[in-house]
């Protein structure tokens, strides 16, 4: 499993050397390591957050990361059914599609 940080700095890498740093500082490197919840949980959380914002962009880096930190398919999925009826059905589907392409991408390749 990569590190909160150097996944951090990965995915935005793109941006600024300070906005990096504030990521790799402050949101996974403070945050993230907080114990007061587990990263599982802090995933399920911000996956939830994510769908219900309709963030899409940043969702693929937050579902392949909640998996790794220990939620099953099943329970992606229910989040998504769950927040049908909070957040919209259209917002649910879409969130479901962007969970479909993580699980394809980690899929063993068939070769």
């Amino acid at each position: 499993m990569n590190t909160l940080k150097d996944s951090g700095r990965e995915h935005v890498g793109r941006f600024p050397q300070k906005f990096a740093d504030l990521t790799d500082q402050t949101l996974f490197g403070d945050m993230w390591k907080r114990t007061q919840l587990t990263p599982r949980e802090r995933s399920l959380v911000t996956v939830a957050a994510l769908v219900a914002l309709y963030r899409l962009e940043q969702l693929p880096f937050h579902l392949s990361r909640a998996l790794d930190n220990g939620l099953s398919d099943d329970e992606l999925e229910e989040v998504m059914t769950h927040l049908a009826f909070y957040s919209g059905w259209p917002t649910a589907a879409s969130g479901l599609k962007q969970l479909r392409d993580v699980q394809a991408s980690r899929a063993p390749s068939q070769g």
